[in-house]
């Protein structure tokens, strides 16, 4: 069989094959709510093959959001909204999962096709927090920095958001802590800039990511995985770093998680990316080696034998697709067709994919 068509056991659950829609914003939302487009969306990855299909980023809190376009998963209605398209990917075979998160400092800002920077308050912008009060760039909002009462918050409404995404029927969630929103900028040197017990060294640093992994491992049922997404490094002298991030997967995996999901990047606008076909997969690689975690690759990812040449390599147990996936929600299908593997069809696709 082919090794990206081999099933993943994770837990309680088991993955029919080893690819995985990636979280991908789609800036669609009123009020946190997910609608038919996310339904459709979501729903024909699903259909077209992956193991699991991934949800955006979804806010934990109002002020954790990105935009005020982003979903959410702060309240029950929200989560009544979720079921739906939860039950939907589940019907096709393929694992609901949720990725958590808060947007911190790179908050209240334009969805990508409506402005960039800074969304007014009059226009529907909020105020944004992160650990020191540093804006991410010119034109993004200066945040307030967490006291602990607003640490505490920021844990209580992960765990919040984890026990709602298990009532609506999701069965992984991730935890976002990459890509320069809130839990990577406690952790990065070049966005924490605090003295008390959530910064100064890596211990400090990493306080916060450690409480909100041990606050939704608590919440979540204990026969489902939990996933975390870190970026491997800044690209940035002198900021998070590989070295940083197989101690923190270490850790992680001591607490429950059953996969890091490694991508890398989007803390700081100085970032130098030298970005490639799988450019990040060699972080995915060392983390699963040294970490002793298994682990997601993500980055640039298009090809059927790439894709199967990292997890047969043993560089990750799983790759994740975004933008693949959006040029063609199929791409499982494609793959199974050049790799000489068997995945089976919706009744309702079988006159086009034989099977």
């Amino acid at each position: 069989m082919s090794p990206l068509f081999q099933p993943l056991r994770q837990r309680g659950l088991e993955l029919r094959n080893r690819i995985v829609v990636s979280p991908m914003c789609q800036y669609s939302s009123a009020d946190g709510m997910p609608d038919d487009w996310h339904l459709v969306h979501l729903g024909s990855r699903a259909v077209g093959g992956a193991a699991v299909v991934f949800t955006e980023a979804s806010a934990v809190s109002p002020e954790g959001r990105i935009s005020p376009q982003d979903a959410g998963m702060w309240n029950d209605a929200q989560a009544a909204a979720w079921a739906r398209i939860a039950a939907f990917i589940a019907a096709q075979g393929a694992i609901p999962a949720m990725q958590l998160a808060h947007a911190g400092r790179k908050g209240s800002t334009f969805a990508p096709w409506r402005g960039a920077g800074e969304v007014p308050r009059a226009g529907g912008g909020w105020q944004t927090v992160a650990p020191s009060a540093l804006a991410f760039d010119a034109g993004y909002p200066l945040p307030l920095a967490l006291d602990a009462d607003g640490i505490a918050r920021v844990v209580a409404d992960f765990r919040a958001a984890a026990l709602r995404a298990h009532a609506a029927g999701f069965r992984i969630v991730e935890i976002h802590a990459a890509h320069g929103y809130l839990l990577h900028q406690f952790l990065s040197p070049l966005s924490n800039h605090r003295d008390d017990a959530y910064g100064g060294g890596f211990e400090g640093r990493a306080r916060l990511a450690r409480e909100v992994i041990t606050a939704v491992r608590e919440a979540w049922p204990e026969p489902l995985p939990l996933w975390l997404r870190i970026s491997a490094t800044d690209w940035v002298d002198g900021g998070w770093d590989l070295d940083q991030s197989v101690e923190l997967a270490r850790i992680a995996g001591t607490l429950g998680v059953d996969l890091v999901d490694v991508s890398s990047g989007g803390l700081d606008p100085r970032q130098a990316i030298a970005a490639g076909p799988g450019y990040q997969v060699p972080f995915a690689a060392r983390i699963r080696r040294e970490a002793g975690v298994a682990t997601g690759a993500v980055g640039l990812i298009t090809e059927a034998g790439q894709a199967e040449a990292i997890v047969a390599g043993g560089d990750a147990d799983v790759v994740l697709l975004a933008r693949e996936f959006l040029r063609d929600p199929c791409f499982p299908r494609r793959a199974a067709s050049v790799l000489g593997a068997e995945l089976q069809a919706p009744a309702q696709y079988r006159r086009a994919w034989g099977h």
